[in-house]
Order: C-alpha cells, then sequence, then structure tokens
C-alpha cells in the first residue's frame, strides 16, 4: 500500500491497472484523460476521478499532467478518522467517475499539494480532511432528498443472507414501491436491487479479509446460494475471487 498522499506527474504514455484500494485523483494542472470502469473523463484542476477498489482503470496525458492522489486504506481507517462521515466516504468511494470540488475543497488541494504530504500526520489529516469534506456534502445532499440511507444500509446487513425486495426498504423509507426506486435512482446512481447486491459484495469482500470462514459460509452470509453464485459475482463486481482477495490480504 502506498503511502496516503502522493504527488504524481502524468504523461503521455497509457496506464492501465487496478489495485486493492480505493483511490482519488485530484487535478493539480494539465488535463489528464481517464476511464474507470469504462467510464471516460477528464481530470483537470477543480475536479478529480473517483476509483473504487479492485476497478480496473487507466490514463494518459498527451501534453503532461499533475495531480494529488489519495490511495485510501482499509474500512477500519474509514471508521477510524471519518466517524459520522465513514458510511458517506464509503459510498462516494464505490461510485467510479468525475466529480466537481467546490472553492473551499480546491484550496485544501491546493494546500495540501504545497505542504510536506510525506510528514504523516499531514497525510493522515489531510486525507481525512479532503474525505470527509466530500463526505459531509453527501450527507447534506441525503438529508434534502430524504431518503433514510444509514437505516437502510443497516437493514440490509443485518438481513444481508435473506431474500430482499425493494417494497422492504420502500417501507423504512415511508414510499411506495416505484416512488422509491426512482428516488433511490435519483440519489445514488443506482437501482435499489443493484445496490444491495454491490453492498452484499462488499460484506462478502470484508469477511473473506477479516475471518477464516469458508466461502461456502460466507456467501450464505451474503445472500448467495452457492459458493460459484458468490464467486461469479465478486469476479464480475471486483475483477477478484475469493481466493485473489484472500490472498492480498495474507
Amino acid at each position: 500500500m502506498p503511502s496516503l498522499l502522493s504527488l504524481r506527474h502524468y504523461s503521455h504514455e497509457l496506464l492501465s491497472h487496478s489495485h486493492a484500494h480505493a483511490q482519488l485523483v485530484f487535478g493539480l494542472s494539465g488535463l489528464l484523460d481517464f476511464e474507470v470502469a469504462g467510464l471516460g473523463s477528464q481530470v483537470i484542476r477543480q475536479t478529480l476521478a473517483v476509483v473504487p477498489a479492485a476497478t480496473k482503470h487507466a490514463c494518459g496525458s498527451s501534453s503532461g499532467s499533475q495531480c494529488l492522489v489519495l490511495d485510501v486504506p482499509s474500512e477500519y481507517w474509514l471508521h477510524q478518522h471519518l466517524g459520522i462521515h465513514a458510511d458517506a466516504s464509503r459510498r462516494l468511494l464505490d461510485r467510479p467517475g468525475a466529480r466537481c470540488l467546490n472553492p473551499a475543497q480546491s484550496q485544501l488541494v491546493s494546500w495540501l499539494a504545497a505542504s510536506p504530504i510525506n510528514d504523516p500526520v499531514i497525510a493522515q489529516q489531510g486525507a481525512a480532511l479532503l474525505l470527509a469534506s466530500l463526505a459531509s456534502e453527501g450527507i447534506e445532499l441525503a438529508r434534502v432528498r430524504g431518503l433514510p440511507l444509514a437505516a437502510l444500509d443497516a437493514h440490509i446487513d443485518r438481513h444481508a443472507a435473506y431474500p430482499l425486495q425493494v417494497g422492504d426498504l420502500a417501507r423504512l423509507a415511508g414510499l411506495s414501491a416505484a416512488r422509491f426506486h426512482t428516488r433511490f435512482l435519483e440519489e445514488t446512481g443506482q437501482t435499489p436491487m443493484a445496490y444491495v447486491r454491490s453492498r452484499r459484495l462488499h460484506l462478502g469482500r470484508q469477511l473473506l479479509c477479516t475471518s477464516n470462514l469458508a466461502v461456502g459460509e460466507i456467501a450464505a452470509r451474503v445472500g448467495y446460494s452457492s459458493q460459484s453464485a458468490f464467486t461469479a459475482a465478486l469476479l464480475r463486481q471486483f475483477g477478484c475471487t475469493p481466493r485473489t482477495v484472500r490472498q492480498r490480504h495474507e
């Protein structure tokens, strides 16, 4: 795992890879062509690219680009350093693509880029401030739109081993299934069931990394009828098998 924050220069050479951790790439100067999970974008000043964990991405710059890169540590680090912002940060880090920064966030990025980010205190605090700032916008948006995302997440986690329907989640939000589906898609960019599948797979990956449970047992705990179905879904979501996930965290 690289240091939390780093300054990187990109050239015309195309880079294409994936890594086990999530990553945020903040534009400082120049233009960086970026593609993540098949979504193309351009990273310039006052923008960033979100790269979810284990997601293939490619980038290159014909005229040169400089970026501040935040390599996000583990889920434990998020909860330890971000507190109430941890869940919103995880949702941000699960959604690939480009985002725009507000002026205050852009100033923070510029300040960090000019700071000794090899200092572990500055790196830790700077990374936490950036993520908390980005996450707090998500929290405010959720409040405005009214969907109880924290309660929905908790319900999915508690019932991950059992069948879940849109109607089950809609009742928590006090909406009809059709209205809930529309509102959920507007707010998260995902359908409710796609979100449920993604959260189940994140729970499964976490169990692979933190427990010695058999893969079949983990599959059952996150709602998959067989080990092979869980393995196929994990491969589609993260590009790796259960064995690969565990090998990376040994």
